[in-house]
């Protein structure tokens, strides 16, 4: 984590030892971030079949250079994989309306414009959301804030008070079982499911605002709110692997765009 008003270790230009591992292949998960950022940026610009197809095939072939296991890469993209189909269907029913007619009903129409207008935004979520994923499934998120900071120059305030309350959303989960647990044992663990949920939320917020508390003064304590320039004690060099990250995340959206325009589907 990084540390308030300390000397830095970016005068001696040493790395601490025992530092988590970084983003994938070692880059500076921030890289990743910006990649993915302008990947977005050029796909959003057309939405014809051709380019969401190259990008989604490329970064397809790139996914076993990440080894994730399978069961592991299911698991993180399963809220993209579910909201593909209902994005598809909602945009096929009420998406604009061309060529031959296959059903009409009141608000809804289905032609041949809007079902390739919906398999082109299916398959555009998929080459935005896949990589917007698995870049960051072994990302450390100390290594992610200190990019935000040092890099992007992110107020610091911010980029801590975040990284402070995502270390503390893994706590949710074991005040959780800890309050069912000692409702339970005062035997109120069994008065109707709707209010027992009502009732351990509300005291899940309170525990939640205690600690956030408890956790703010000792932070404005150790000066993370002090004024002035501070030092950090993980530097971050943004170097020739991420540089080479973020050119390999817009070489992807160029190589799918050139494709399209050489196919005359793209529509600026």
């Amino acid at each position: 984590m990084t540390a308030p008003m300390t000397v830095s270790d970016e005068r001696t230009g040493a790395e601490p030892p025992g530092r988590p591992g970084r983003g994938v292949a070692g880059v500076q998960p921030v890289a990743s971030l910006l990649g993915v950022i302008a990947l977005g940026i050029v796909l959003v610009l057309s939405l014809d079949l051709v380019s969401a197809t190259v990008a989604l095939l490329l970064e397809l072939m790139l996914l076993p250079v990440l080894r994730i296991p399978v069961r592991t890469l299911l698991l993180r993209t399963s809220p993209v994989l579910v909201a593909v189909p209902l994005t598809g269907v909602s945009i096929a029913l009420y998406g604009q309306a061309s060529g031959r007619v296959w059903f009409d009903f009141a608000f809804a129409h289905v032609t041949d414009g809007s079902l390739q207008l919906a398999l082109a935004t299916m398959l555009r979520v998929l080459a935005v959301g896949i990589p917007g994923i698995v870049l960051f499934v072994r990302t450390d998120v100390t290594d992610l804030a200190d990019g935000l900071a040092q890099v992007l120059r992110l107020p610091a305030r911010f980029v801590l008070g975040a990284l402070a309350a995502v270390r503390m959303m893994t706590l949710l989960g074991d005040d959780w079982r800890q309050l069912a647990m000692a409702r339970r044992a005062r035997g109120v663990a069994d008065s109707g499911r709707f209010r027992r949920g009502l009732s351990m939320a509300f005291g899940l917020l309170v525990v939640a605002l205690r600690r956030a508390t408890t956790l703010a003064v000792a932070m404005e304590s150790r000066g993370f709110g002090a004024p002035g320039r501070r030092t950090w004690a993980r530097p971050v060099r943004f170097a020739g692997p991420e540089w080479a990250m973020v050119g390999l995340l817009v070489g992807i959206g160029a190589v799918a765009v050139v494709a399209a325009v050489i196919a005359g589907t793209w529509r600026g």
